[in-house]
């Protein structure tokens, strides 16, 4: 039997979880983070994206010393935080696509809950 990838475990955790979150029947703040940046979505459960935020944005990454740290993930999560608000969703289910709840996810989710969304 052929062992699993990293990527491929990591995928395989994120179906499970997604699998999960669609049973709540509650919108989803999807994070994925790459090796340079951070990028974070609300979706609704009819798949519309209300909110996209990531580092790749000049306002998000503006006066940032480097796009790939917590500081970029933290402001990436307030940033989503008020645009969801804005878009009238509160209550969001945390989906962190099979990565480990550290770091920059711990970051990006505290900043999110700070700025009112609550998961």
């Amino acid at each position: 039997m052929a062992r699993l990838t990293k990527n491929d475990a990591r995928l395989r955790r994120a179906r499970r979880t997604r699998a999960k979150i669609r049973e709540l029947r509650v919108p989803r703040l999807t994070v994925h983070r790459s090796g340079r940046h951070t990028y974070a979505q609300v979706i609704l459960v009819d798949g519309k994206v209300v909110a996209s935020v990531s580092t790749l944005q000049k306002e998000v990454a503006k006066g940032l010393s480097s796009l790939k740290n917590k500081e970029a993930a933290a402001r990436v999560g307030t940033a989503v935080g008020e645009k969801a608000i804005a878009a009238g969703v509160k209550r969001v289910a945390f989906d962190r696509s099979g990565f480990a709840y550290m770091g920059r996810l711990r970051c990006l989710a505290d900043a999110a809950r700070e700025a009112g969304l609550e998961f």
